[in-house]
């Protein structure tokens, strides 16, 4: 039970030129997640700009831009989410592209086993996770460090 509370706060968004496929993706997973769907990259971006999202998963081939394209654009603006590329065609250079340039963390084959991708999407949010705690315990360590050298230095002088 609890675990399912937790897979709710999840926000993934899924971008696809096929209608069919959203559908299917949002029929089978919008129980456990917040699932945002877009049918292009622009419509995509608008969505990360309206809501927060930790997991972005796009097809690799759309008409407008690449699904690596995609991911490799927002990269700048939207460094945190977990980026996952699905293709219904092997396609290694696609492989490699998504790897260099668009920093995923899994290449999904289609069609996708709904089994099989909430395990993958449930890692990915742990990443995510460990990845945001990991940024709010450095930015703890530096504090405190900062607070350290500042007691040393005021003690150093009073000496």
């Amino acid at each position: 039970m609890e675990e399912n509370k937790d897979k709710e706060k999840v926000n993934i968004l899924y971008v696809d030129d096929e209608v069919e496929n959203l559908n299917a993706f949002k029929a089978a997973f919008r129980r456990i997640y917040n699932v945002y769907v877009a049918e292009s990259a622009n419509e995509g971006r608008k969505i990360l700009d309206e809501h927060p999202v930790e997991i972005i998963l796009t097809d690799q081939r759309m008409p407008e831009m690449t699904g690596v394209e995609f991911l490799a654009s927002i990269i700048t603006d939207y460094p945190d989410p977990i980026r996952m590329l699905m293709t219904g065609y092997s396609d290694i250079n696609a492989v490699i592209d998504a790897v260099n340039k668009g920093q995923i963390y899994k290449y999904i084959s289609k069609p996708w086993d709904n089994e099989y991708l909430t395990t993958i999407i449930d890692q990915a949010y742990e990443v995510y996770s460990l990845r945001k705690e990991n940024k709010r315990l450095t930015a703890e360590l530096l504090k405190v460090n900062g607070q350290l050298e500042f007691m040393l230095r005021q003690k150093l002088s009073s000496e």
